[in-house]
């Protein structure tokens, strides 16, 4: 991974030389109190910015505060700053994640739907078009082995939408003393038990969570409902991501129990849709 340029250091104030930082896409840098990434997509960069300057703090959480140049920007020759939050993310603690996250998105329940989500255009945003019927389900044959009892199960619910964080369990970092800190915010704009979903799903699938973490949540809205969608997401993401390389017979086998026990629960019966 390529570290900042020296320009982009001396733009935001760092004076400590970047040192790499384990988790994410690999890309991240610690140059003293900053934590330093390149952007990927700047609308909702500079987006994001704004929001997270203005969000008060808050007792049940803490996030990481964007950093601007020193002449004021948010984005320094394609890179931005944050400032370093003490913790490590734990995937064990899935509950205490979905905790955070809820109490995140009460936080910003009242933000208004993103223009930028119109425009973004890579595999998550074509996964969650997908999930939630903007898009055909076209995906490799692999995929839909497992779309297809998926998109048989879902049906239409009535939830208000709102801002979400779409990738809360590897993204909520833990330290003694402190209120979860949440960072790394990939924004959306669907119901807030959707993005608690996404997280039951990836703990289900990669981290060895006990099918009893998804009645635990099974208060939350349309929750049989919700981790059907995740799951399409996840899926047609994945599929997405994955292009001519293919799925191995590992990532199948990992989703394939979770897509079983998804249309299983209350309100989701393949049956009823024939």
């Amino acid at each position: 991974m390529s570290q900042p340029p020296h320009a982009v250091l001396v733009a935001f104030g760092a004076t400590e030389p970047p040192v790499g930082l384990a988790g994410g896409k690999g890309e991240t840098w610690r140059a003293g109190r900053l934590a330093l990434k390149p952007v990927e997509f700047e609308p909702e960069t500079l987006w994001r910015a704004d929001v997270l300057a203005a969000l008060p703090d808050s007792p049940e959480f803490r996030i990481a505060r964007p950093v601007r140049t020193l002449g004021g920007a948010w984005i320094a020759e394609g890179w931005e700053a944050t400032t370093i939050v003490a913790g490590d993310p734990d995937v064990s603690r899935p509950d205490d994640v979905l905790r955070a996250g809820n109490a995140f998105h009460t936080a910003i329940a009242d933000l208004s739907r993103p223009a930028f989500l119109d425009d973004r255009d890579d595999p998550w945003a074509f996964g969650d078009r997908v999930a939630w019927e903007e898009l055909p389900a076209r995906v490799s044959p692999g995929a839909s082995d497992l779309l297809e009892q998926l998109v048989r199960s879902r049906r239409p619910v009535e939830l208000e939408s709102q801002v979400v964080h779409g990738d809360l369990l590897g993204n909520v970092l833990f330290a003694d003393g402190l209120p979860p800190a949440v960072i790394d915010w990939p924004a959306y704009w669907r119901p807030a038990s959707w993005a608690s979903a996404v997280a039951v799903v990836d703990a289900l699938c990669w981290y060895g969570a006990a099918p009893e973490l998804a009645a635990r949540w099974s208060h939350l809205p349309e929750w049989g409902q919700m981790l059907v969608r995740a799951l399409i997401y996840r899926i047609a993401t994945d599929d997405a991501a994955l292009g001519s390389v293919g799925w191995t017979r590992a990532q199948l086998s990992a989703y394939r129990p979770v897509v079983d026990l998804a249309v299983s629960f209350p309100g989701v019966n393949v049956l009823d849709r024939g």
